[in-house]
Order: C-alpha cells, then structure tokens, then sequence
C-alpha cells in the first residue's frame, strides 16, 4: 500500500485536470440553464404539496418559490465559475451545497448521475485542479502550476471506474442477459427511426444490445487505462453515450461521461490543445507540494464506501428489482421498466368506516407514478395520509392496494394489504410487508 501511495503521489501534468474542471463546470453551467427555461423548478419542487425524503434527512427545511429561484441562479453561476476557476473552491464549495440541497429535496427526482455530479465535485474540489488556464491564476499568479501530484487525476479516474463497473455487475442478472429486459420493451418505442429504426424493432437486437452493454460496461474502465486501447475505447465511448443518449431519456449522463473520460487521455495531449490557445506548463513554476496527512485516510474511506455501498443489497431478501431495498447509490442503470398502481384507504378503526384516498389531492402525476412502484414512498406517503386523517379520527388505519408490473411481467400484489402502513416505522430494515417474487 505504501508503495501504492508513493507512486501517486509523484509530480503529474495538471492539464488533464483543468480539462476537467472546465467541462465539468460547463456541463453544468448548460444543465441548470436547460432546467430552468424548461420550466421544471416549477412542476419539480414548486407544484407538489409534498415532498418525500431520505432517510435521515426527514428534517430538511423547505424554501419559499423565490429562493428556490435564487438557488438555481446560483447553481448557474457558480458552475460557470468553477469552469473559468474564479473563487474555485469557494464556488464548487456553494454549488455541491446547493445542489445536494436541491437532490435532497424529493427522493423521486433521484437520478444516478445527480449523485455522481456530487461524488466527481467532491473529488474536484479536493484538487489544486484551478491552479493553471483559470482566472484565479490570473488574479494570483503564484498559484500557477503545472504539475501536481498524480493522486488528484487518479481519483476521478477511479470514480468512473467503481461507476462502469458496478453498472456492468448490476447487468449480470436473468432479467437482462436472458430475457434483454427492459431493453425488448424500450427499443421498439423507436421503430419510426429512419434507417435503424426497423433493426430495432427485431428482438435479437434487444439481446445484442444487452449482452454488448453488459460486457462494455464490464471491461471499458480497463480499455481506458490502456494507452495502446484508449483511443479506441473512447471513441466507443462517445458511440455508444451518444446512442444511449439518442435512444433514452437518461439527462446529462452521456454528456457527463463522454467529457469525464477525457481525464484518461496522457497530459501531453491535452497541452497540446493548451499550446495552440497561448497557454504553456512550464514545470519549472511548479515547487514539490506536500499532500495533507488526512487525504491519504480520507481516500481510504471514501473509496470504501463506494465499494461496499453497491453491494448493500445482499443484506437484504428478495429482488432487489422489485424491493428496490439497496437499489439508489448503487449504478443500477437501465435495469427497470416498472409500473404500478397504488390505491390507499383511510379506515376508523372504532367504527369500521373506511374511504378512499385521491392521490392527487396530494401528489403530483409524476410523484405518484415513482410512489407507487417503491416501498419506502408507499410508507412515507401512508405516515403522510395518516397525518392527514388524524384530526378526524383516533389512530387511523392506513392501507394500500398495490400491484405492481416489472420488466413485462404480469402485475402482481406488491404490499400486504392487510398491513396498518400507519404503524410501520421508517428504518433501514427488511420490508417485511412487502410482497417480493
């Protein structure tokens, strides 16, 4: 290990890491932009009447509709100032805080690559990644560098790596490599595509492209780190995120990961591209750094977690498709076509009577279509509804009814309905009461 750490902690170009920086910060920058002029700050976190969360996180306070709009003005400034590397750490510093504050607000909106933007500005952040090419340069020229410690880049590199990798394990499953589901389902959607569009209506291109994305997502980290295969597999890279990015709505995830692979590419090539804008790395203006004495331990941990947390959901029985009981934070990507139908009902339980809940007095239609597909939504909603009732009756019993289809599969029941919700606790715990198959 010691070893290990001496070798990363030798001099390295810092260009791969203002390459980084500026498009991550600009991908982010057109991101935030994009949410805005869709109007989506609006129908996400302005609209609903009720939120669900985390747990843990159960105490976050919610903001008035104008700060909402002033932290969404800030996310785009402060993306846009840590592609230009002005105020660097202060400005990734606010954004991370924002942008996991907004993440945080409603678990429905949980997308994998939300929670990578997280980790990968973490890591940047952590990197002296604004100390060349960066108008914090400009203001303090001697914090110019040209080469800094080969840890900073190998981080990032490693994130992408615990990212393809997991995603290719999670492939490994029947679902996916012996019934290409959901894949049979979601690319005949797209049979009015001209030319390509007939190929993808056969079923044997659901299989060629499941077996394909599986083994890609396997072995692509190790293609990179390869200097005789990196230029090939980037360039399956950009193929295969562009077509993915044509064929799903999966957001900024291929933009995301065609512009963080560019980190594998060596140094020179990217001063090269520095050169013919004017900007040189001289190493000679780069004095040896020491690194912090806690970055090593940090390192350690973090990296831990990454590798244990994906695996969490061994801990727990059933399908972990279908309970859904360790699925976020895990790189489980394009793994679920799931649907379902969740109808609640409030009973007396002194006198018998029971009604109806209507969902949408309460959510919105995209709110309920993620509640009713996943347990611990069910439960946060039916603690909700039972909040709801509390004025009218003594200790109301909650209930749903709720089936649910899985990779087209036909629909089956998917929690106890004989279960009081309202009596159930939040925790990390079994779902006992839910049905699994």
């Amino acid at each position: 290990m010691s070893t290990l750490w001496n070798i990363v902690k030798r001099p390295r170009s810092i260009a791969p890491l203002v390459t980084f920086r500026i498009l991550f910060g600009l991908v982010l920058f057109v991101t935030h932009i994009r949410f805005w002029s869709n109007g989506w700050i609006e129908t996400l976190f302005i609209k609903p009447s009720f939120f669900f969360h985390y747990n843990g996180f159960q105490w976050l306070p919610q903001v008035g509709d104008e700060e909402l709009y002033l932290i969404f003005g800030l996310l785009i400034a402060t993306s846009l100032f840590v592609a230009l590397g002005l105020f660097y750490r202060l400005s990734l510093s606010i954004f991370l805080v924002l942008f996991t504050y907004v993440e945080l607000l409603d678990a429905t909106n949980y997308l994998n690559h939300h929670y990578l933007v997280v980790l990968l500005g973490v890591l940047l952040l952590i990197s002296p990644a604004h100390k060349a090419f960066s108008l914090d340069v400009w203001r303090k020229p001697n914090l110019k560098r040209s080469h800094v410690a080969s840890i900073y880049t190998f981080v990032l590199m490693a994130q992408i790596g615990v990212v393809y990798t997991f995603a290719g394990i999670a492939k490994l499953n029947p679902d996916w490599l012996f019934e290409a589901m959901p894949l049979r389902i979601w690319l005949p959607e797209h049979r009015d595509l001209p030319v390509i569009g007939g190929l993808l209506a056969l079923p044997i291109t659901a299989y060629v492209f499941s077996w394909f994305g599986a083994l890609y997502d396997l072995t692509i980290f190790f293609w990179l780190t390869q200097r005789k295969t990196r230029l090939a597999a980037y360039s399956t890279v950009v193929v295969f995120h562009v077509i993915t990015g044509i064929l799903f709505n999966i957001g900024i995830f291929p933009v995301l990961m065609i512009t963080s692979n560019l980190i594998f590419f060596r140094p020179e090539l990217h001063e090269r591209f520095y050169r013919k804008l004017g900007y040189s790395f001289n190493p000679s203006e780069s004095p040896t750094q020491r690194l912090s004495k806690v970055l090593r331990p940090a390192l350690m941990v973090y990296f831990t977690v990454q590798l244990l947390l994906p695996l969490r959901h061994w801990l727990y029985p059933g399908n972990v498709l279908i309970t859904e009981e360790g699925y976020r934070f895990s790189w489980r990507v394009m793994l679920l076509e799931k649907s379902g139908l969740a109808t609640f009902t409030v009973t007396d339980p002194k006198s018998g009577r029971s009604s109806e809940v209507d969902n949408s007095l309460y959510l919105t239609s995209f709110q309920e279509k993620q509640m009713s597909i996943q347990p611990d939504f069910i439960l946060q909603y039916a603690h909700f509804i039972a909040d709801q009732y509390k004025d009218r009756i003594d200790d109301p019993v909650v209930t749903v009814n709720a089936h649910v289809n899985l990779n087209g599969r036909s629909s089956k029941r998917f929690i106890d309905q004989h279960a009081n919700l309202a009596q159930i606790e939040t925790s990390l715990h079994s779902k006992t009461w839910v049905n699994t198959w």
